[in-house]
């Protein structure tokens, strides 16, 4: 899988595991017996504070066709998924949770978290804070000497980092003793980890999915803008969506956040990091990141780099696009903030699938939701 676990094997509270997830969550309930009843209707959505709210019927889009998902859901036909939310002009018109979890419930986002990160990144560029082609290593003036310094690790820039281009010699397809597990469990320095770590070939050549050149870059953009990464966007973005609930997997120097995959958010909170993708940067009349970046870091490479839901995939600053203009944000086991900006659609679903299903999400959009979309 190259959408990576984080801290599956820690044992403390403060980790993210990967079975359970932190922050007011349940991991319980079951799927319906063969043969229960499906869902009567759709769980109406009500206007509050959190969220304005409206219908299926008022966005054009067909109840019939959401209630058959819901049903499926229920039946267990995706996997243990534990949420799933429609949002249409700005309007969630849909709030389903399964499997014992609430609105309440802050969920593990996994690789979700690069998509936020790659936000903050915008934040940092809107404000002139932060170039693309800034060098890494300077940022880290501290640091030196780094080890396996060589040209290409010297070449190593902000863009690199955000395109996974890295050039590292990095390998997360196999979590397990990979370079991703042995950074989640070292409780050492995650930044020395990486700017020590070695290089195989000059930065931008290739793509190869790199977790810790995420949490190198949620460094940098704490070294450009003089705020620590997660305090930015939890005062230019979170703050003025109204977040609730945030919790981040931290480890060294002094609680850096995950930004690999280490965040932890409501459902309700990935729908607005996607309707805010959906509106080119606007939130409820106000603008948070430039129309630009969101163009920018949304603007994927002409050619696949994975595939979900058996349609290809092809990546730009730490977002997937999908066929039909589809901007994606995929986390392992079943996270997903998928968007679609020329509709102004956004579903974005949780789950905990420990199977081939944990794309259940992108076949919900592909083969119900846009079909049902007018």
């Amino acid at each position: 899988m190259t959408v990576a676990c984080v801290g599956r094997r820690r044992a403390t509270t403060a980790a993210i595991a990967v079975a359970c997830v932190l922050g007011g969550g349940a991991c319980g309930g079951s799927p319906a017996p063969p043969g229960a009843s499906p869902t009567a209707s759709l769980t109406p959505v009500a206007s509050t504070a959190d969220w304005p709210a409206s219908t299926p019927a008022q966005e054009n889009v067909d109840a019939a066709r959401l209630l058959e998902v819901v049903s499926g859901i229920r039946h267990g036909d995706y996997g243990r998924m534990t949420s799933l939310l429609v949002v249409r002009h700005e309007r969630l018109l849909m709030e389903e949770y399964f499997n014992g979890w609430s609105a309440a419930g802050s969920h593990t986002q996994q690789s979700v978290t690069k998509s936020v990160t790659s936000l903050a990144a915008g934040l940092a560029v809107d404000r002139g804070e932060l170039e693309l082609e800034d060098r890494v290593l300077p940022l880290f003036p501290d640091y030196e000497p780094v080890a396996a310094r060589d040209a290409f690790k010297q070449a190593l820039t902000v863009r690199d980092l955000l395109m996974m281009r890295t050039g590292f010699d990095w390998n997360e397809q196999n979590y397990q003793g990979s370079p991703l597990d042995r950074l989640n469990n070292c409780s050492c320095d995650w930044i020395r980890f990486m700017l020590d770590w070695r290089m195989r070939e000059a930065p931008g050549r290739r793509w190869e999915y790199v977790s810790g050149g995420v949490i190198l870059l949620g460094a940098a953009i704490g070294r450009a803008t003089g705020v620590r990464v997660d305090s930015l966007l939890e005062r230019e973005l979170f703050s003025a969506l109204g977040f609730q609930n945030v919790g981040w997997f931290r480890g060294q120097p002094d609680g850096l956040p995950h930004t690999g995959g280490g965040l932890n958010l409501r459902p309700r909170d990935m729908a607005k990091l996607g309707s805010l993708v959906a509106t080119g940067g606007v939130w409820q009349g106000r603008r948070l990141i430039s129309e630009s970046w969101i163009a920018e870091s949304t603007r994927t490479l002409p050619d696949p780099v994975n595939t979900f839901g058996g349609r290809p995939a092809t990546y730009g600053y730490l977002w997937w696009g999908l066929p039909g203009g589809v901007v994606a944000a995929a986390g392992a086991r079943g996270q997903w903030i998928l968007v679609v900006p020329a509709l102004e659609l956004t579903v974005a679903s949780t789950a905990d699938i420990q199977d081939g299903r944990w794309d259940s999400a992108v076949r919900i959009l592909y083969d119900h939701i846009l079909p049902a979309t007018h």
